[in-house]
């Protein structure tokens, strides 16, 4: 039973957490409605900078047409196939960083050239080698998110407490005993956290390769509305990409919120 202290004490938090949640939306809908104004009375070209009304219209032709599902769906099936392939990558190589100190010396300056090197340039390669398809994106974006991945989880493996890794070897542990019990377990909320960046910079990484080499998705539809001149795509595009991002961030939060309580 909580004690009447305890009860107030969460009342005040939920209270709190509607307060911000209602804040955020009224600062949204006076974005919204300032925009839309703006465009109505000519402070901007609504031709340039389109406007909430004039981005509807087009979501609402597009969505009927089917054009704008597709492009979506092709944007979120290269992400979540890049920040798959990220993940169990970035931490499979971390493990084997963790477990090989030498590899792990003779490799560090190589991950850190790889990590400063603009994607970009990078991404014209991957066409010439692999083609115009989603397999030349997937890999842009890979490239962009897995160093960041091998790094932060390095890094966390190499940080655990160093009494813990002793007290396994005093009973007679392992290294894949410390792994198991010690690195992986500690490690959890790190792990987790280079997930949620991951994610960002998984989709970041597809826009990218649809830049360059894209058929179809939001990025192609951005590029595309910007040669003919069809801002309305663009800042749609925008838009939906924004929705998206926060939306499977949202995920993670869950997952890892669903994995605490598993682990309680």
């Amino acid at each position: 039973m909580m004690s009447p202290e305890q009860i107030k004490y969460l009342k005040k938090l939920q209270k709190e957490k509607k307060m911000v949640l209602m804040y955020q939306i009224i600062i949204l809908l006076l974005l919204i409605i300032t925009w839309e104004i703006c465009a109505i009375y000519g402070i901007v070209n609504p031709f340039i900078f389109s406007s909430p009304r004039r981005i509807i219209k087009v979501f609402i032709e597009m969505l009927i047409d089917g054009s704008i599902i597709y492009h979506i769906w092709i944007t979120l099936y290269e992400t979540i196939i890049s920040f798959a392939l990220g993940t169990i990558l970035g931490i499979i190589i971390a493990v084997i960083l963790w477990w090989n100190n030498k590899i792990s010396r003779i490799l560090e300056p190589y991950l850190i050239v790889f990590n400063s090197l603009p994607k970009t340039a990078l991404a014209p390669i991957f066409i010439v080698w692999l083609g115009y398809n989603s397999k030349s994106i997937i890999i842009t974006a890979l490239t962009v998110s897995i160093v960041v991945t091998i790094i932060n989880i390095l890094n966390g493996f190499i940080n655990v407490d160093k009494e813990k890794i002793k007290l396994i070897h005093t009973f007679g542990g392992k290294k894949k005993d410390v792994l198991k019990k010690v690195i992986i377990p500690a490690n959890f909320s790190n792990i987790i956290s280079t997930m949620k960046v991951n994610i960002g910079l998984s989709l970041i990484g597809v826009i990218i390769g649809e830049f360059i080499a894209g058929k179809a998705g939001l990025g192609r539809l951005i590029i595309y509305g910007m040669q003919v001149l069809k801002m309305d795509w663009v800042m749609m595009s925008i838009i939906i990409l924004a929705l998206l991002a926060t939306s499977l961030y949202k995920l993670i939060v869950i997952a890892e919120k669903k994995a605490n309580k598993l682990t309680e």
